[in-house]
């Protein structure tokens, strides 16, 4: 399936989050040219020469470079957000909100002047509530802007159910929905290994094991790094959401959405799965949940509109 895509731009470009996302795609050939800004004079410019050079062993033909002047993201198709202050060790995703959203503000000035027809992926956390400030600052239609969050937890969750069960990440679809933070809600009854429902292989003092991993994946990474946050896990979720972008896979992945009355909610981003293709998010799924997990969404909710409110 040939990719739709002709120019991606990763804003943040030579961070590890941005660098790592732009060989993946490079290596996955999902456009036919990357762009990487950061504000470190020359820091783009040599994270851009260094995957160039890994061309001939990853056998890609993607053109990529880097620099500082915001005019290198002119005409992209899409615009990925890795830049931000991070986490450090004891730190949550909420308590760098501030200092993230006046990074956010001038990257939507940066886009709107140089790229105003191209699709939004934010990363930087908190990524719920930046999503929604990014949508609002861009007077977008909700499908043009979303951020990743659930691709990243709902792989946390398999590589957790596969320590605990021995078996194949291969054969595992697992599900997040909620705030990516230690809000988010594991939805073990949307959950399977090729096809059989979870619970046939997991007992209940397992399956608190892997909702807690799920829920503080990212802070346990952090924790043993002590100097760096996860980088490698973030990448592979959001190549994998340009992959469904570029070849308009129509993929139903857990995305950071604007919902407009979906589960009873409006004028709120949160994680929910949606079909995700050539034009962003083009659908959002509305899962029929229980009692039990509608209310642990719905307290995600909260959490999420309260970031909303600093804003």
């Amino acid at each position: 399936m040939k990719n739709s895509m002709n120019k991606i731009s990763i804003i943040g470009g030579a961070g590890r989050v941005g660098e790592t996302t732009a060989l993946v795609i490079a290596e996955q050939g999902l456009c036919r040219e990357v762009a990487l800004l950061d504000v470190g004079e020359g820091a783009a410019e040599g994270a851009a020469q260094d995957i160039q050079q890994s061309a001939s062993f990853f056998r890609f033909d993607v053109q990529v470079h880097g620099g500082h002047d915001p005019e290198i993201i002119g005409d992209s198709d899409l615009v990925i957000v890795t830049a931000g202050s991070p986490r450090k060790p004891g730190m949550s995703r909420s308590d760098v909100l501030q200092i993230n959203r006046a990074v956010i503000d001038g990257i939507i000035d940066q886009v709107l002047q140089y790229s105003p027809h191209a699709l939004l992926l934010l990363v930087t956390n908190p990524v719920d509530a930046l999503t929604w400030h990014a949508w609002k600052q861009t007077g977008w239609n909700r499908g043009r802007v979303f951020g990743q969050g659930g691709v990243l937890d709902a792989s946390r969750m398999a590589n957790s159910i596969t320590q605990e069960t021995g078996l194949s990440s291969k054969d595992i679809q697992t599900l997040v929905i909620g705030g990516h933070d230690d809000t988010m809600v594991p939805l073990f009854r949307f959950s399977s290994i090729s096809g059989i429902p979870v619970t046939k292989f997991l007992d209940p003092a397992a399956i608190e094991r892997v909702d807690e991993h799920t829920r503080n994946g990212g802070a346990e990474v952090l924790a043993l790094r002590k100097t760096s946050s996860a980088y490698n896990a973030p990448a592979a979720a959001i190549a994998t959401m340009v992959d469904a972008i570029s070849h308009d896979r129509k993929r139903i992945l857990p995305c950071v959405c604007v919902l407009d009355g979906e589960y009873g909610e409006r004028e709120v981003t949160v994680g929910v799965p949606a079909v995700l293709g050539s034009q962003g998010i083009e659908r959002v799924i509305e899962l029929d949940l229980n009692e039990r997990e509608l209310a642990a969404f719905r307290h995600s909710l909260v959490s999420i509109r309260a970031s909303i409110d600093l804003l």
